[in-house]
């Protein structure tokens, strides 16, 4: 069975322990290692480690061992409790050791919660998770964490009281973090907020943010958007430098294109048509006006065909080469009269 991202958050708050097993697989170690931790703890508990009811075996082991995961499964623990057995940097040669575990998996024995990086739809360990009946597969891509995610991690932190605009401003601030860097602000959030029942406003959401955050999200697009060709090698050099992935520069690009479109198309130039957080507003609002509706449904199509040119199998070209010259091309039809 394959688990979407919004099902996985639901299957953390919620686990079923009809569940054999559990493959998270994705290109961002961070993700996959946060989501493990958050799917572990609500299985077993916080304590299991002590409490010896987290069995860790490394997925190259299995080679040598593949009967440890069974065995594992089926151990009888010495305190009283649900159990895992994690397998960690699995790949398709832990398919036929994990098979018979999850085949011969009865409930009351441990679930298994197994790791890896990207897998292809043909890999074996991908379709075994998918393909039985108790057990499910998810996909953590590289897209900025969801309303849901975020909303976990407040419940997490303690946060139960949080505005509307302060939840805009944790939306666009995940465009730019990883979700671990994410997770810890909101953290810090949930100690600067501790005593206060005042709802979080997004005044104490731009306090409590990386002083890096807000920068790396104007820098570039607003050099984009308002045609500043000359300094854009310098950004995405530095951009590129810090780690920053490709496919996240993309997508981060279409949902400010897309904010620029819904201002400049919005009745009344679309103040109230809107919701644009902190003191972003009036730079935004400048940057729709000076971009006709229709140019902004033209850069929104580049940035699609830059999309789709970053899917596709046979393209060849190095990614962010592929990004930099969306932006370049935008910025120059950022520069056309008329």
């Amino acid at each position: 069975m394959k688990l979407s991202a919004r099902d996985l958050t639901g299957f953390i708050q919620r686990p079923d322990p009809k569940m054999a097993g559990v493959l998270l697989y994705g290109e961002d170690t961070m993700r996959v290692a946060l989501k493990r931790q958050d799917l572990v703890k609500a299985i077993c508990g916080p304590n299991a480690e002590e409490e010896m009811r987290l069995t860790r075996i490394l997925g190259a082991d299995l080679r040598r061992d593949p009967a440890q995961v069974l065995d594992a499964v089926k151990a009888v623990g010495f305190f009283p409790g649900p159990r895992v057995v994690l397998v960690d940097e699995a790949n398709n040669t832990a398919t036929d050791a994990l098979a018979p575990a999850l085949q011969d998996w009865r409930e009351g024995d441990a679930q298994i919660v197994v790791t890896a990086g990207a897998l292809q739809k043909t890999a074996s360990l991908r379709k075994l998770f998918e393909g039985t009946r108790n057990a499910c597969a998810a996909a953590l891509f590289n897209d900025p964490p969801g309303r849901a995610e975020i909303e976990a991690d407040l419940k997490h932190a303690g946060l139960r009281d949080v505005s509307r605009d302060a939840m805009g401003a944790l939306e666009v601030l995940a465009r730019s973090l990883t979700p671990g860097d994410l997770r810890q602000t909101i953290e810090k959030i949930g100690l600067y907020k501790h005593g206060d029942a005042a709802p979080l406003t997004p005044d104490e959401v731009a306090l409590m943010a990386p002083a890096s955050v807000e920068a790396e999200i104007d820098d570039v697009f607003d050099i984009v958007a308002e045609g500043r060709l000359t300094e854009m090698a310098p950004v995405m050099q530095r951009l590129e430098a810090q780690g920053v992935a490709p496919v996240t520069l993309l997508i981060m690009a279409m949902r400010h294109f897309r904010t620029l479109y819904a201002l400049s198309s919005a009745p009344g130039g679309g103040g109230q048509a809107v919701r644009v957080f902190g003191p972003r507003r009036d730079r935004l609002m400048r940057q729709a006006e000076r971009w006709r509706t229709e140019r902004l449904e033209e850069a929104l199509m580049q940035l699609m065909d830059t999309d789709l040119a970053l899917r596709s199998a046979g393209q060849k070209a190095p990614a962010m080469a592929l990004v930099e010259r969306a932006f370049v091309r935008l910025a120059v039809l950022a520069t056309r009269q008329g």
